[in-house]
């Protein structure tokens, strides 16, 4: 029986679909638990390569006879060796093609919203729960937060007739590497973002550029900053519609500001930003974050991720309606938890002062999203 190559994009299909699959993942139990592919149907034996090495008899009663398993290990090799040995024993196996490298990387479109002015397209990391976009406006395209893999903006915007001209982005990301400088040399697009985050490179401040328009959009860059994440977090109102809101609002909680060791101190900046900056837009407003922690959770009916903002103040009543103290204790408790891995690395290439080949960055992606405070019980 042949060993069936599965693609990332194949695995995305069935999470979307919440289709079945039953996955063997061959990785060190620390890594397993740290971070696996998840889907709402999906079902799980997490055995280490090394313990195979003898043969998988010892694991077939424990496999499901009656439909494809795939196996999964880091880059590949391992999985591929485990799918052939299940194949042998007469058992239909596939394996991940590039492994949990090429899980991570994966990004697919989906289309948010519409009108006679604009067209929003969601791109979607689900191996990183990272979340990018692109607003059309005829034949300009906006990059919002971009991942490192520009090419795939490029001919998202290639597609839809347009140039990309704008990327903003919201923060300095601590648990990816932008894609933001690399896409406007490539483009030769304005690239703006906060120079309070320390980029040493060239691009736009927005500090100087409260507002951006061009075609038929209207970026507004909300009281030029909405600190709490980092301390030049910004969230951009694009024709009073939509809230594209980094890493200060998610669908279900709040950006974690723990990475810069002031956690009270960024708290108290969070904690303005919700309740005096954030208090003054209204419910209908369609909020559009950076990051998403649960993907089952937080995919709505539309297909994308994002919610109104009158939802996610009912979803979270808890944290938009607490006395400051409350939000402090309650961010505090939440931002304890473990930090993105390799944040600092990360921090450093995304202000330009260290740079790094693509084995390297895919090397220091590895691994879960870990910006949300989401409100404890």
């Amino acid at each position: 029986m042949a060993v069936r190559k599965m693609l990332a994009k194949e695995v995305t299909d069935k999470v979307l679909n919440k289709e079945n699959l039953f996955i063997l993942d061959v990785r060190n139990v620390s890594d397993f638990n740290d971070w696996k592919i998840e889907g709402e149907n999906f079902e799980y034996l997490n055995v280490p390569y090394f313990e195979l090495l003898d043969g998988v008899e010892g694991i077939l009663s424990k496999l499901p006879s009656d439909k494809e398993i795939l196996v999964v290990c880091a880059k590949e090799g391992s999985s591929m060796m485990v799918a052939e040995m299940l194949s042998d024993e007469g058992i239909d196996t596939a394996y991940l093609s590039g492994g949990m490298k090429s899980w991570s990387e994966h990004l697919y479109k989906a289309k948010v919203y519409e009108d006679e002015d604009i067209k929003v397209y969601q791109f979607v990391r689900v191996g990183k729960g990272c979340l990018s976009y692109m607003v059309v406006s005829d034949d300009e395209a906006l990059i919002v937060d971009p991942a490192r893999f520009v090419d795939e903006y490029i001919e998202a915007a290639k597609e839809d007739g347009a140039k990309i001209t704008h990327i903003v982005d919201s923060h300095l990301h601590a648990d990816h590497i932008s894609g933001g400088k690399e896409l406007a040399d490539k483009t030769g697009a304005s690239y703006y973002l906060m120079k309070s985050e320390g980029a040493i490179f060239d691009f736009k401040p927005f500090e100087e550029h409260e507002k951006i328009e061009f075609k038929n959009i209207e970026l507004e860059v909300l009281a030029v900053k909405t600190p709490g994440h980092t301390p030049g977090s910004v969230s951009f109102f694009v024709n009073k519609k939509l809230l594209f809101s980094g890493d200060t609002i998610f669908v279900s909680g709040l950006g974690r500001p723990n990475l810069g060791n002031k956690v009270r101190e960024w708290a108290n900046d969070l904690y303005n930003t919700v309740f005096n900056k954030v208090s003054e837009i209204a419910d209908d407003v369609i909020v559009l974050p950076a990051h998403y922690a649960d993907f089952d959770e937080e995919l709505n009916a539309e297909g994308y991720i994002g919610d109104t903002l009158g939802n996610i103040r009912t979803r979270n009543e808890k944290m938009f309606n607490a006395t400051r103290e409350d939000f402090l204790n309650d961010v505090e408790k939440s931002a304890s938890s473990v930090k993105p891995p390799n944040f600092e690395e990360i921090i450093m290439i995304n202000r330009g002062v260290q740079e790094a080949d693509v084995e390297r960055k895919q090397e220091l992606e590895i691994g879960p999203n870990r910006c949300a405070v989401h409100h404890t019980d």
